[in-house]
């Protein structure tokens, strides 16, 4: 099975491990998504890792995202600035909006509801997930897929520290 319909991870869901994880891993072979996001929404998830709550060393962040572009070279998102000034969602998430719509990309997985009301994505054809909702949704698509990767996941996160970041 491979999954092409791309969805924009927000910069919030990258940093905490367990669920950048689980969304990682449901993004490999056999994939039930492609994973985007551009240079900005991995500044950004640098910027949260060498901060609160996580702490890391910009070395470690540096790795982390190093990784993802190793993995999923086809997730980087460029050329969209143009579209930023167009969007009229919250002005520090315009650049993911922007990066969405600039790729074709109709759904974005974000915690951050209050900034990407539907009334602005509507028009553009994109639709928000919660990063709850988002793996129910891969669930109801392909439940033993999704159940195989689950079971993988656990002990040693990937995409972490230990290992990657």
């Amino acid at each position: 099975m491979k999954a092409d319909y791309p969805a924009v991870l927000d910069a919030c869901v990258l940093p905490p491990m367990p669920l950048a994880d689980t969304l990682l891993r449901m993004a490999e072979t056999p994939r039930l998504y492609l994973p985007k996001w551009s240079n900005e929404i991995m500044a950004e998830v640098t910027r949260n890792l060498t901060g609160e709550p996580w702490k890391k060393t910009p070395a470690q962040a540096k790795h982390r995202v190093d990784t993802l572009r190793a993995h999923f070279p086809e997730a980087w998102i460029e050329g969209f600035e143009p579209l930023i000034d167009l969007m009229k969602n919250d002005p520090k998430d315009r650049h993911v909006l922007a990066a969405a719509v600039s790729s074709g990309t109709k759904l974005i997985v974000t915690y951050n509801a209050k900034d990407f009301p539907a009334s602005f994505l509507q028009p553009w054809g994109i639709e928000r997930k919660g990063p709850s909702t988002f793996p129910i949704h891969l669930y109801e698509l392909a439940p033993g897929i999704v159940a195989r990767k689950l079971r993988r996941t656990g002990s040693k996160h990937r995409y972490s520290a230990g290992r990657f970041a």
